[in-house]
Order: structure tokens, then C-alpha cells, then sequence
């Protein structure tokens, strides 16, 4: 049980995600009942997922045939076991590039690389409801317009999709993903330690509640043990 000082800590959570990926889509309707009670201040950065795949020389699972397949049927038995509503897009993968940029064009100068919550779930939402084309050019118009009031509303500036400024904030988000040795998505970095998935999230409360187990060496530990063989591609 965190105690009193422990729940009035403010924290800081940066959530890497994409929107291409069901487990971010997952894990961001699930992160505020996993925080709950708890203050926290999460930033939310776009990343192209398909950039650290190809930096750690990996394929994605959407891009495995077995995989493929049960990587589809555990997020739809996931979901239904969340109460999360999930609805598997007319194709998957796609290049979520047009997503990406779109989130981007609503970030501002003073959070830049950063979508709010309403941005963020509006993209996982135009992709993961209702089983359409996430590429739909009519679809993603509709988006556009959409981010687009939600920026006026705040009386913010809107970038153009294929602006420079909304590029380097994706690469510079990227970028980031990368230094800190982000492989996957989502990944969620508090405290200088990194969470890696939807099953990561109670790891992730149990860290922030300062449970004893973060203070018994064993996560260090891990990153010291010997590799005994390497396969050579």
C-alpha cells in the first residue's frame, strides 16, 4: 500500500507509442486505472515504431505469418478480458506516417514531440474503432479536421502535416525512443527505467509506489547477467 507522501509525489511518464500497434492502443486505455490514485503527468511521444524495429534488426509481429495470426487473436481476447473496445482495422499492417504527422501537427512549441490525451486517443481510436482503412484518404481528411478545431479551440497554431517542423519532431521523438534503448511499443520511462508493454503496467504502478522489490538490486541485476551464446545471422 503507497503511503500518503508516496501518492502526492508527482510523477513523470513518458508513454512511446504508436499508433499502428494494438498493445500501445491496449495499454493507453488501460493507463489510468493502472495509475490511479496517483499523480502523475504523462507526455505522450509518437514514435515510428517500424524505425527501432529496423535499428534492433527485428521484424514486427504483424510481419511473422504464425505470429501474425495469434498476435490478432490475443489483443481481441485481451480486450474483451479489459472491457477495452477494440475492432481490428481493414488491414495491418499499414504505414501509420500519415498518423504520426497528423498527432504532430497538434503538438505545441512549449510541449513539442508531445500529443495530449485527446490527440493521442483520437489516433488510436481512428485506427482500432470500427474495423475501417486507417489510410481512407476521406477518413484521414476527417482527422485532420477534426485536430484541427480541437487546435483552434486551444487557440493553438497548426502545423501542416508535411511541414519540416512536424517531421523533426517525429524523428527527434524517434530519436529519443532510440537513446534510451527503446525497442518496442509502448514503452513507458519513469524514474530512468523503462516498461516495455501492456502486462508491464502493474510492473510500472508497483515502481512508482516505491515497492521493495525496485530496491533489492534485482533490476540491475538483470542487466549484468553473462550472454552465454550468440547466433550469428
Amino acid at each position: 500500500m503507497p503511503s500518503a507522501a508516496m501518492s502526492a509525489t508527482l510523477h513523470e511518464i513518458d508513454f512511446f507509442y504508436d499508433p499502428i500497434s494494438p498493445y500501445a492502443h491496449l495499454a493507453f486505455e488501460r493507463l489510468p486505472l493502472a495509475l490511479e490514485g496517483l499523480s502523475v503527468l504523462v507526455h505522450y511521444r509518437p514514435v515510428l515504431f517500424a524505425a527501432l524495429l529496423k535499428a534492433h534488426g527485428q521484424l514486427g509481429p504483424a510481419e511473422i505469418p504464425a505470429k501474425r495470426d495469434w498476435t490478432y487473436r490475443q489483443v481481441l481476447w485481451l480486450a474483451q478480458q479489459h472491457g477495452v473496445r477494440l475492432d481490428l482495422p481493414a488491414m495491418h499492417p499499414f504505414n501509420p506516417l500519415p498518423l504520426l504527422r497528423l498527432g504532430l501537427c497538434a503538438s505545441t512549441d512549449d510541449a513539442p514531440g508531445q500529443t495530449n490525451r485527446y490527440v493521442t486517443e483520437q489516433l488510436f481510436h481512428h485506427v482500432w474503432h470500427g474495423g475501417a482503412d486507417p489510410l481512407d484518404p476521406v477518413r484521414l481528411q476527417a482527422l485532420q479536421s477534426q485536430l484541427q478545431d480541437h487546435m483552434r479551440q486551444r487557440d493553438k497554431p497548426w502545423n501542416e502535416p508535411d511541414s519540416e517542423v512536424v517531421k523533426q519532431r517525429l524523428r527527434d521523438n524517434t530519436g529519443q525512443a532510440l537513446a534510451l534503448g527503446l525497442f518496442g511499443v509502448p514503452s513507458m520511462v519513469a524514474g530512468g527505467r523503462v516498461f516495455w508493454g501492456l502486462d508491464a503496467l502493474p510492473m510500472l504502478r508497483e515502481s512508482l509506489d516505491g515497492a521493495a522489490w525496485f530496491q533489492c538490486g534485482d533490476w540491475e541485476a538483470a542487466h549484468r547477467l553473462p550472454v552465454g551464446v550468440q547466433r550469428k545471422a
